[in-house]
């Protein structure tokens, strides 16, 4: 994957994750603990023997560089290896990036420079485990001039995606953005196939493409025109796609966790976090006893930066009280402390703070959040920094919560950073 340069697309201003968005970009918002959106992204890459990487972001950014700058400076410019990152410099014009073609337009001469055989354009907000490496065998296999990572939605879903259209071999005949109505997938009258934002291009064919047009999207603008010129291929995701991770099990008796052979998990999975419903849906998917979406192999690791905290620690009140501070299905991260409260089935990032006699169920708890005594929080999203008062209730009462707080369509409550100080 040497002569292989990914360009990842960070620039969105993630209006529909709003608050979560108020002072930092899509790509930077936190998941799963401990991670940035961001962070699954490039560790795709990573895995993948992919070394050359340029980020391109644009709106909040300063939140977003410097967890990059504090936790991905792992790259030796010795070896040919490094990530850049590249904000708009108007180095083509007076415009800031005007979308994801644009954005790179106004890099060309970054590409120039490097000469890869091939550019993987990828988006920095998306969850999922991919092998590059397979999507580039496939782009050569098939003679591909593109090639665009598809997945199977149901059709009623079309208007939400970029939607392609393929023949019998899975050469792309049609791409609509968003249409109102779609032609279902070979074989399947229930779906669609839906662009994963994940394009693999012939490093000349871009270059033209973007000289020949200004035009500024690649969903829209630039794979539509392609088609007029170009060999363009669909890789069908959940048949292709293959990573391969170990996967933990516990003895009957319960007494030791055993490693089992490799075997194919993850691959299948992809959620566009874009909207506050869908990001708590990915979060959810992380726990339980055999979650969904698994952080825990060790073959496709998931890097980030590490806080420096201490362990988490659970307290047992007193006999009297009969509380214990317990933790059910849940991710804990490291610096969090559950003093006699009860966590089920939720996500705690660092130093988070769950006070006696408090139930937090099925949320999302962000870094430096203190839960009083007597809370009762469920199906709710917490943003950084906030203090929750003694005896509050959120996710019980959907009328009193919409007076305070964000309430989405499915009725997830979300507190936004600095709401209790």
């Amino acid at each position: 994957m040497r002569d292989v340069l990914a360009l990842v697309m960070a620039g969105g201003k993630g209006e529909r994750l709003y608050p979560l968005t108020l002072d930092r970009s899509k790509p930077a918002v936190p998941f799963g603990g401990i991670y940035r959106i961001i962070d699954i992204t490039l560790s795709n890459c990573i895995n993948s023997n992919i070394f050359k990487i340029i980020i391109l972001p644009q709106y909040k950014a300063q939140s977003l560089v410097e967890h990059l700058e504090a936790g991905w400076n792992i790259f030796n410019y010795a070896l040919g290896h490094y990530m850049k990152i590249v904000p708009p410099q108007m180095r083509v014009g007076e415009d800031w990036y005007r979308g994801t073609a644009d954005s790179v337009r106004q890099n060309l001469y970054l590409i120039e420079r490097e000469t890869p055989q091939y550019l993987l354009v990828l988006s920095g907000d998306h969850v999922y485990k991919m092998d590059y490496a397979r999507f580039r065998a496939y782009h050569e296999e098939k003679g591909a001039d593109i090639t665009v990572s598809v997945i199977e939605v149901p059709v009623s879903q079309a208007r939400r995606f970029g939607i392609v259209e393929v023949a019998g071999d899975y050469g792309i005949t049609g791409f609509k953005e968003k249409p109102a109505s779609a032609k279902p997938m070979p074989g399947d009258p229930r779906y669609v196939l839906a662009s994963m934002g994940v394009y693999m291009f012939k490093t000349q064919v871009l270059m033209d493409l973007l000289h020949s047009t200004d035009k500024d999207d690649f969903g829209r603008d630039i794979i539509p025109m392609a088609l007029e010129r170009y060999s363009l291929y669909a890789f069908p995701y959940r048949k292709e796609n293959r990573v391969e991770d170990f996967v933990y099990t516990i003895d009957e008796d319960g007494s030791r966790v055993r490693v089992l052979e490799p075997r194919i998990r993850d691959s299948s999975y992809w959620r566009d976090v874009g909207d506050l419903d869908a990001y708590w849906n990915a979060n959810m998917d992380l726990t339980g006893v055999d979650p969904i979406f698994n952080l825990y192999g060790t073959k496709w690791p998931l890097r980030t930066f590490q806080v420096q905290y201490p362990p988490v620690k659970t307290i047992f009140r007193n006999k009297a009280s009969k509380r214990t501070g317990m933790a059910l299905d849940s991710i804990v991260s490291h610096g969090s402390i559950i003093s006699g409260g009860i966590v089920k089935s939720s996500v705690l990032s660092h130093n988070v703070i769950v006070n006696s006699w408090s139930e937090v169920c099925e949320s999302v708890v962000m870094a430096d959040v203190e839960i009083g005594r007597y809370c009762k929080i469920m199906k709710a999203i917490i943003d950084k920094g906030n203090r929750i008062p003694p005896r509050t209730e959120i996710g019980y009462n959907p009328e009193e919560d919409r007076k305070r707080f964000t309430v989405t369509p499915r009725g997830i409550v979300v507190v936004a950073k600095g709401t209790f100080k």
